[in-house]
């Protein structure tokens, strides 16, 4: 296996990335969980997402609703995780497994909602299961 690790030195700003699960050999590695700076991985490949302030919401769900403590295991109140989906519905271009380019947007993967963290939410992607991550807050 082959560690990458995303901004690793935490100079990094804007930043917004899919790592959709595949069996490439390459693990990214990402700081996420708020306050509690949580190390998480997943094997795969990175799919930029492109444009300014797509982190917006996310941290404003993350730092300001949940007072960067990152996730919520124990449930998520209605109005919030409508919030959430709304803000994962980022747009990805082309696929792995397509020929074209048209933009495609990420669902959030209610299937794991446990597994839900600050820089790190688990989405559904045109290519399959994936990880949304972007700027730990902390």
């Amino acid at each position: 296996m082959r560690y990458v690790c995303l901004d690793p030195d935490g100079t990094g700003t804007g930043w917004v990335f899919v790592i959709v699960a595949a069996g490439t050999g390459v693990v990214y590695k990402v700081q996420g969980g708020g306050h509690r700076c949580a190390q998480y991985a997943q094997e795969g490949y990175l799919i930029p997402v492109f444009g300014r302030g797509l982190d917006q919401e996310l941290k404003e769900i993350f730092v300001g609703e949940l007072k960067g403590h990152g996730a919520r295991r124990g449930g998520w109140p209605p109005a919030l995780l409508d919030r959430l989906r709304a803000a994962v519905a980022l747009h990805v271009y082309g696929s792995a497994n397509r020929d074209d380019l048209f933009p495609t947007p990420l669902a959030l993967d209610e299937s794991r909602l446990a597994d839900i963290d600050e820089a790190w939410v688990p989405v559904v992607t045109p290519d399959g299961p994936g990880v949304l991550v972007w700027e730990n807050s902390d």
